[in-house]
């Protein structure tokens, strides 16, 4: 009698944090994965543009890997799909909106051409040998939200995606009879997003969210400029709606928010009158009652649209007494002081600034906690994986599911790269595969370790000194030339540098020219801390001037 196989549970990334989403569900010969997302750098990780999954164990197992589904179009879910596709060209599926954000993204990485790109909706099923793969709709903060239902032969995997049940949305509804439907059929095992376990009761309405932004407009006599997240494209539509209510025409600036819109309206999911939209340039020619500006930036980014603007360096828009700046999204944890600071410009500039504390303008696109409740009752799952969240929010969904009777011993909280065995009849942890963070830096995925980091955080923190020494043959033939950069200011220190350069000198007489380099680096470090308390890096290079 041949044992039957276990479907396996692998987490990538979005344990015990938020983004880099990437769960792989395994059974037999066949590998699924859920997401492929990055998350963005804190300001410890100095140069780092984006950090990813560690793909080895896919790209290990390339030629079982059936396929990428995404649940919906954020960069923490998405983002990482190039990267991915560069190692690994697995076929992709996707909902409209996040497919639009996909192809675009592949096209600049230059992709596109040999990407295999499928669309789906909430009826396709897609089958791949031993697995078949679902959907159900969800509401989110964008649209084409869905689950994933992985279909094995142990039973149903479910993906809840991000979700909350929002009964007035701005899109399309969340199908809660299928959801009912696949929790009536079975679930073995439900993977549900944490991210908001710790907030109590349900999540605000789109809906109402949508009047507030309304009445705030109204308000306004000056220009207008809302920074939100550029993929929020309900937002989007709500800010545009109300602009046009009240006789605004509508700008937009940021690279991303500019593909957010093309898509938005080759999509139909933005929808304005003709004559609407006007260019950046074109601002001038309107009174400034006449005007929305819509902007990236809302979480500080240095880059972004509306820093530029803040620091008086956009092309086409700079701060006038009486601009209003709304800000349509809550800082994500660790951009609260930039967002901070980014705010303190604006209104030095002259501009009043409304976010989310003085009136409902935003709300998360998560559930709260009595819409995970609903979801576990609606599901009713065997095993339960709280994914998407930092290890509090797991172990607060933990004890929701306690609440709605699902066992303790059947809850497992896991770490990245963890493997869960699940059958019908148990599930346990059993071993771990690669699963390190992966730095992006430019071109470079990879390649940049913490070794490098510490470098640059040494270097950020304490600046260089370079010990230049030149030599003819064997002999040093000149006293050692000190190059400071971000350690001292060398006119206030002169008399120390002078230091530095004659115990240089001293050690340069106590060795030979071929073994100065690095006891002189450890040496004048050593000096400078007892000092100055300070450890910039200090680089000794010797350049040999003999005439050949």
């Amino acid at each position: 009698m041949t044992k039957e196989k276990n479907v396996k549970i692998i987490p990538l990334g979005g344990m015990g944090e938020i983004g880099k989403n990437m769960y792989v569900v395994e059974y037999g010969g066949e590998i699924v994965i859920v997401d492929a997302g990055v998350k963005f750098p804190d300001e410890e990780l100095r140069g780092v543009d984006y950090i990813i999954p560690d793909y080895s164990y896919l790209v290990k197992n390339a030629g079982r890997v059936k396929g990428l589904f995404i649940t919906h179009g954020h960069e923490d879910h998405i983002g990482g799909v190039p990267f991915l596709l560069k190692q690994l060209n697995v076929p992709v599926y996707a909902g409209g909106l996040a497919m639009g954000f996909i192809r675009n993204k592949l096209e600049e990485h230059g992709l596109l051409r040999e990407a295999e790109l499928h669309d789906i909706t909430e009826d396709s099923l897609i089958e791949l040998g031993e697995l078949q793969v679902s959907f159900f709709r969800t509401t989110h903060s964008i649209p084409d939200s869905f689950g994933v239902v992985i279909h094995t032969p142990q039973g149903n995997v479910v993906h809840t995606g991000d979700f909350k049940f929002d009964l007035t949305p701005a899109g399309p509804e969340q199908d809660l009879s299928k959801i009912a439907k696949v929790g009536q059929d079975g679930v073995l095992c439900l993977l549900s997003d944490s991210t908001n376990s710790e907030i109590p009761g349900f999540s605000v309405s789109e809906k109402k969210i949508g009047q507030n932004i309304l009445n705030v407009v109204r308000k306004q006599s000056g220009r207008i400029i809302v920074a939100l997240f550029a993929s929020n494209v309900f937002r989007l539509q709500q800010v545009i709606q109300a602009s046009v209510a009240c006789g605004r025409k509508v700008a937009y600036t940021g690279r991303s928010m500019e593909r957010a819109i093309g898509i938005g309206l080759e999509l139909g999911y933005i929808d304005a009158p003709k004559g609407t939209f006007i260019d950046p340039n074109e601002i001038s020619a309107y009174k400034n009652s006449e005007l929305t500006i819509l902007c990236t930036g809302s979480q500080g980014e240095p880059f972004a649209a509306l820093s530029r603007i803040a620091e008086g360096k956009h092309r086409h828009i700079h701060i006038e007494e009486g601009d209003t700046i709304i800000f349509s999204s809550s800082p994500i944890p660790g951009n609260v002081l930039s967002v901070n600071r980014i705010v303190n410009k604006l209104m030095k500039a002259g501009a009043d600034v409304i976010d989310n504390k003085l009136y409902d303008i935003h709300t998360s696109g998560h559930g709260g906690q009595e819409e995970l409740k609903l979801m576990l009752k609606l599901l009713k799952p065997k095993f339960l994986v709280p994914i998407h969240g930092e290890y509090r929010m797991q172990k607060m969904h933990q004890t929701l599911a306690l609440d709605c009777f699902v066992p303790e011993d059947n809850i497992f909280i896991l770490d990245n790269g963890q493997v869960l065995n699940v059958s019908k009849e148990k599930a346990y942890q059993a071993g771990r595969v690669p699963a390190r963070s992966v730095y992006v830096d430019g071109h470079g995925i990879g390649d940049v370790g913490t070794s490098l980091l510490g470098e640059r955080k040494q270097l950020a923190d304490s600046g260089i000194l370079s010990i230049l020494l030149f030599k003819e043959g064997e002999e040093i033939i000149r006293k050692p030339q000190i190059i400071s950069r971000g350690f001292v200011y060398l006119r206030e220190s002169s008399s120390f540098m002078g230091e530095i350069e004659t115990r240089a000198a001293a050690l340069v007489d106590q060795h030979p020219a071929d073994d100065i380099e690095r006891k002189l680096s450890s040496a004048i470090s050593d000096f400078i801390y007892k000092k100055l308390k300070r450890s910039p890096i200090v680089v000794t290079k010797v350049i040999d001037v003999t005439r050949g």
